[in-house]
């Protein structure tokens, strides 16, 4: 043992070595495979993107992160560590029902959040080898990159330049849209039928134990909770006609005004469409001479800029009847759950068949929800299944006190 003081031994110093390198390894597969992950989310996420250039800024980011696991296998080979097959690394099956039919922005912060805490977990700490440090710190710089790269995405654009003068792209566009504020965007009619059924099943469930708390008897719960799921399932699919209606009427509206702008103000139309360019990474020059070649097709201008601007470049977007019809039926379906039982027993036995398959039904429509919010699907769950228990203890306690 050595004592303070004293110069450390060849023994200390082979010990301290080989610390260093098990430490570097952990964090080279740690790394690795936070990397492979990485790479496939991307790529999933590439492949929802209709804009052709979105996607392509998505599938260089995805490619960047396979060269940084080749450079991590490089070091792990050099360290004698066996490199895994990448094909042993696979997404959850949740994870990969989240890369399709979640917001593509709110996966994409999800990503760069996650991001951040890997950077700050796997790159800065010291693991004792010096050649595994200078990788590591190498990757985290590229990757705090990346995480530039994803806010541009969100904000719209591709990577900024020339920010830092007065005037630049950045401000002028602001200053052009500050002009057009009737721009919007949608949602799509998956996330709204998940939350139909939560609507449905909270309500009639409500209803449910509400109605039996103040009479008792179960044709009157059967009666209340059939009249409570078919008004429900119609009033959201009538209001989810109306809303769709509205959302491609307003694009309708937008793109017409962009038309009249071009119409209008067809320089400064182009010189927003060049602005939009530079923000993507293009020099002054060439953007403006891409704004200009697209200029001399009013049409595709005009598609160009809503492309860029309002996030599609057709109107036709929604289809109001599906909507309608998705939002109605899940509703009609989430709101017939608390009703089933009753069609097949009666009394308190009822009551407790019909609380227990409604607050299993609230648990997954919980966990469905989380393919949208990005929580955690046993979190989410847990969270809905408590709060039908709180709406069901009140309305039912509620019912006693009225009966």
């Amino acid at each position: 043992m050595t004592r303070e003081g004293d110069a450390p031994t060849g023994n200390d110093l082979r010990r301290d070595a080989a610390r260093g390198r098990e430490e570097a390894a952990r964090r080279l597969l740690e790394a690795w495979r936070g990397e492979v992950e990485a790479a496939a989310l991307y790529e999933l996420i590439a492949q929802r993107q209709t804009d052709p250039q979105r996607a392509e800024i998505l599938r260089r980011i995805a490619a960047a992160e396979v060269g940084h696991r080749h450079r991590l296998e490089e070091r792990m080979r050099a360290l004698g560590v066996a490199v895994p097959d990448p094909a042993t690394v696979k997404l959850s099956p949740w994870q990969r029902l989240q890369a399709r039919v979640a917001p593509i922005e709110r996966l994409l912060a999800a990503r760069e959040a996650a991001e951040i805490d890997e950077i700050d977990d796997r790159y800065v700490r010291p693991t004792g080898d010096e050649e595994t440090d200078r990788l590591l710190h190498g990757i985290r710089a590229e990757e705090r990159s990346h995480s530039m790269a994803v806010e541009e995405f969100l904000a719209g654009s591709g990577p900024p330049q020339n920010e830092g003068r007065a005037g630049g792209p950045r401000s002028r566009l602001e200053l052009i849209l500050g002009r057009e504020r009737w721009h919007q965007r949608g949602s799509g009619w998956i996330s709204g039928a998940i939350y139909g059924a939560n609507d449905g099943l909270a309500a009639v469930f409500g209803i449910v134990t509400g109605v039996s708390g103040a009479t008792g008897e179960s044709h009157f719960v059967l009666t209340a909770g059939l009249a409570g799921a078919i008004a429900s399932a119609l009033s959201m699919a009538v209001g989810a006609l109306l809303a769709e209606r509205s959302e491609i009427e307003v694009a309708a509206a937008s793109l017409e005004q962009e038309r009249r702008e071009i119409a209008v103000h067809p320089e400064e139309e182009v010189e927003e469409l060049a602005l939009f360019y530079q923000l993507k990474g293009l020099d002054a020059a060439s953007a403006q001479e891409l704004a200009e070649r697209q200029a001399a097709d009013p049409d595709a201008l005009l598609q160009a800029l809503a492309s860029e601007e309002l996030g599609h470049a057709r109107v036709e977007r929604g289809n109001p009847a599906l909507t309608a019809l998705s939002a109605g039926v899940s509703t009609g379906v989430g709101a017939m759950v608390p009703v089933l039982p009753f069609f097949f027993m009666a009394g308190a036995g009822a009551l407790v068949a019909a609380g227990i398959v409604s607050l299993v039904a609230h648990f997954a429509v919980g966990a469905a929800k989380s393919l949208f919010t990005l929580r955690g699907w046993w979190s989410s769950g847990l969270e809905m299944t408590i709060a039908g228990v709180v709406v069901g203890g009140a309305t039912y306690a509620i019912g006693l006190f009225l009966g």
